[in-house]
């Protein structure tokens, strides 16, 4: 089906070299062009020019856009997002003054889901997932990555990865799963750890990729939770198995996470809030990206990444929504944008792109997604008339997202 856009006031995040990612001053130059239409033919986008549409110029179906904008989707690279029920309990916690840290060694965090999954049907889980897609969807997410890490024990990561494989399969977005049994000790192993990492590396990862259920591996290298040798010996034992690695690293302390992704050419190192001089330099010069959760940072009341820091220094940055029941149950990508630029110093311009090319290069997608470019997947959204590009994130609340558009149909409900 062949879909045309006219009378868009605006359409941002063009890119006709098709670059895989963005870095340091890069990210602050944002494409666009005024009063333009836009077409989509099979999925893809296919042109895009100024007003008027050229006569030779047909379609099956024509949309006004009525002076709104037209952003690229967002690409959500960190998303835990498959999860049983809530952790509401564990917020009036935080908010009587407990850190992440006392509640995680009180048994609660990661060990509470994973006790509420483990009594989950994986239809329902599925069910209760769908929900938070159609949620994220609409708020104008097009690429997602979701994380297993509350099964803890092999039967459940199991069926936390069926259930991302089953989305991928019914929901129009794209969908990549990261196996992330290492993202704390099952209850079963606690005291003995390095019985716990021989678990996720001699039956966990074989059992993961004997049914293909995962595109990474991810661990989660940070004070109290994986040591750099553990993090080693997983994503070697994931490399096994050609899955890609990643890192959750430096949310709780300085861990020595980030340099060990590099060492194992992780596609990306996620977090980084406490990251300074030291972590920049391992970064610099590499393929892997650093991916900014400022949602955890607001939610959690840390110390958020050094962006600023990173982008000066010539990296390029991603940000992602870390969704999850515990330390940011929002799947808000828009928010995530207006944080970064609100806490962390990001411009608009660098926050759209951290958020869409390079989000989408943090989940390996971004020859297919994260831009206006010719012949990439036609993932995008309309906006209500706005004044500028800025107050999409300035005014972060309005409802100001009005159409949104997956594979070149429109998502309806």
């Amino acid at each position: 089906m062949k879909l045309l856009v006219t009378h868009i006031a605006r359409i941002a995040g063009i890119e006709t070299e098709c670059r895989a990612r963005l870095c340091g001053a890069q990210m602050g130059r944002l494409n666009c062009l005024d009063d333009a239409w836009l077409l989509a033919d099979a999925g893809r986008i296919a042109a895009f020019g100024p007003m008027p549409v050229p006569a030779e110029i047909e379609a099956d179906r024509t949309v006004d856009a009525r002076g709104g904008m037209l952003f690229p989707s967002f690409c959500d690279s960190h998303t835990h997002l498959v999860y049983a029920g809530s952790r509401e309990r564990e917020f009036l916690d935080k908010i009587a003054g407990l850190s992440y840290e006392q509640i995680a060694r009180r048994g609660g965090g990661i060990l509470n889901s994973a006790d509420l999954l483990h009594r989950t049907s994986e239809q329902q889980l599925y069910d209760e997932a769908m929900v938070r897609v159609r949620e994220i969807a609409a708020k104008g997410t097009g690429c997602v990555e979701i994380k297993s890490g509350y099964g803890l024990t092999t039967e459940d990561e199991l069926k936390m990865l069926r259930v991302i494989r089953r989305i991928r399969e019914t929901a129009p977005l794209a969908v990549k799963a990261t196996f992330l049994g290492a993202h704390a000790v099952g209850r079963a192993y606690v005291g003995r750890q390095e019985a716990y990492v021989d678990l996720v590396c001699r039956e966990m990862v074989p059992a993961v990729a004997a049914e293909g259920l995962a595109d990474f591996i991810d661990v989660f290298c940070d004070e109290g939770f994986f040591t750099v040798a553990q993090t080693a010996r997983i994503l070697e034992a994931g490399a096994r198995y050609g899955l890609v690695p990643k890192i959750h690293a430096n949310e709780l302390a300085v861990s020595g996470g980030v340099q060990a992704g590099v060492a194992h050419g992780a596609l990306s190192v996620d977090h980084l809030e406490r990251s300074g001089a030291a972590e920049i330099e391992a970064l610099c010069g590499t393929r892997t990206m650093p991916v900014l959760l400022p949602g955890a940072a607001f939610f959690l009341g840390m110390s958020y990444p050094p962006a600023r820091e990173m982008i000066r220094a010539g990296l390029g940055v991603a940000l992602a929504s870390d969704y999850n029941p515990g330390s940011s149950p929002s799947g808000d990508m828009r928010m995530v944008v207006a944080l970064a630029s609100i806490r962390m110093r990001m411009t608009p311009a660098e926050a759209i792109h951290a958020a869409t090319l390079n989000g989408a290069y943090a989940m390996g997608l971004s020859d297919d997604y994260g831009s206006i470019t010719v012949g990439k997947v036609a993932n995008f959204f309309l906006t209500e008339p706005m004044p500028s590009i800025e107050f999409l994130f300035y005014a972060y609340t309005t409802p100001l997202i009005r159409r949104v558009f997956l594979r070149g149909e429109e998502m309806v409900g």
